[in-house]
This record gives structure tokens, C-alpha cells and sequence, in this order.
């Protein structure tokens, strides 16, 4: 089973074809946030490097989020666009999910955390039972309620852009028992996307193009003005 995956959730955008366990192939691009100048270039050079055309995937998958609102959908419709050409099958991506899988089978509690500006992260929990078990769902809290929801945990791996921001208060409350892996795992990225889609697609765990969409915890900015509008007439 060949699996291209895509994850422009955050600021890395990242793309990767995986053939059952064995990663092919995977662009990754963390500088500026155009995403939807690069993705299709990113995909189409990758295909191409790997000889591989569209009809030769078997399943397509996206982070769904949380994340970027703006990056989710550029991500989601890429996905339902080379699916729906192709005729394939898509699986829907948790990106908290998919920055556990940068650390497979880790013996502690993992802690994806994503930024989300002024103190405020996505974050959920994990651990390795087996599969990826969810711990805690993801939601949309400060920092502060994030780590003291931890305060029960033993070692706790913590990684992700949020983990990187706020890695020193993180330290600070929960000395030795906060772990972070090195740099790479740190970001989100299209290969754990498509390991996570993988086990998914096992498992039927499959959409049609129509189906997926974004998961959005937070309104967007332009929801709310959009509230705010409809309040005020």
C-alpha cells in the first residue's frame, strides 16, 4: 500500500509517500508560510523523483488539525483534489496525533503542544499501548493549564512548535520529568502523517474525497467578525 501525505498545518509544509512501512520519499519546507505557492510544486517534484504517477497511490491523506486555519484548508482541498482525480480512497490525519507519531513507541506519556499565539496551545496526550492510544483529547487551552494537567505524569515527552516556545516555563514546572526529543521530531511532518494514515487505512478507517475536512478547535478570525457583524444588526 503506497500512501502520499500532506501536512501545511503549521508553518512547516511537508510532504511524504510511504509504501507500507518504508518511507520513499519526503520534501519538508519550514521557511515562510506559503503553503499554497509550494505544496502542489512540492508533490508534483516528489512524484516525480519517486516515478510515481497519481493513479500509483493507494491512499491520500491530510493533517486535519488543529492548526492553522488558512493552512488546514489548503492542505485539506489539495488532498480532496488528487484523490478525486485519481479515484482513491483519503484518510483524515489529527495533527496532535501525527507529532505522536514522531516519536513511535516511546514508554512515556507524549504531549504534542501547537502554538496558537498569546499563551494559548493545542495540545492532547498520548501514550504507546499497543498503537497510539489517546489519553487526553485534543483542546484548545493556555500553556498554563497545559502543563498543570500534566502535573500527574510521570516523564512526559513534550514536542512540537508549542513545546519549543514555551519549553523554558515547561522546565520550570516540571523539572526533570519534561522530556524533548532532537529537532527533527520536533516539527510536524508529512511521514508521520502518512504512518498514522497508514495504520488507519488498516484498519478501514477511509473517506471519500468528499468527506474530509478540516477540524478547527477555535473559530477562525473571520468567523468572529462575522459574528460580530450579525450581533451588531
Amino acid at each position: 500500500m503506497k500512501v502520499l501525505a500532506i501536512d501545511t498545518s503549521s508553518n512547516t509544509a511537508s510532504a511524504a509517500v510511504m509504501e507500507d512501512n518504508l518511507l520513499l520519499g519526503e520534501y519538508i519546507l519550514n521557511h515562510k508560510k506559503t503553503h499554497s505557492q509550494k505544496i502542489m510544486v512540492m508533490v508534483s517534484s516528489l512524484m516525480a523523483d519517486l516515478e510515481l504517477t497519481a493513479r500509483d497511490i493507494d491512499i491520500y491523506a491530510a493533517a486535519v488539525g488543529p492548526g492553522s486555519f488558512t493552512g488546514l484548508r489548503i492542505g485539506v482541498a489539495t488532498v480532496k483534489a488528487l484523490a478525486h482525480a485519481a479515484g482513491k480512497r483519503v484518510v483524515s490525519v489529527g495533527t496532535l496525533e501525527a507529532l505522536a507519531y514522531n516519536v513511535p513507541y516511546a514508554e512515556h506519556i507524549i504531549v504534542p503542544v501547537m502554538d496558537a499565539r498569546r499563551g494559548n496551545v493545542y495540545a492532547a496526550s498520548y501514550i504507546w499501548d499497543g498503537g497510539l492510544k489517546e489519553v487526553g483529547a485534543p483542546e484548545g487551552i493556555t500553556i498554563e493549564e497545559c502543563v498543570e494537567s500534566c502535573g500527574n505524569f510521570l516523564d512526559t515527552i513534550f514536542l512540537g512548535d508549542g513545546a519549543l516556545a514555551y519549553r523554558e516555563y515547561i522546565e520550570e514546572k516540571l523539572g526533570a520529568r519534561a522530556l524533548f526529543p532532537h529537532g527533527a521530531a520536533m516539527n510536524l511532518r508529512a511521514s508521520s502523517v502518512a504512518a498514522a494514515a497508514m495504520d488507519k487505512a488498516k484498519r478501514g478507517e477511509t473517506q471519500t474525497y468528499m468527506e474530509i475536512k478540516p477540524r478547527y478547535i477555535k473559530k477562525s478570525q473571520a468567523e468572529k467578525d462575522l459574528e460580530r457583524k450579525e450581533e451588531s444588526k
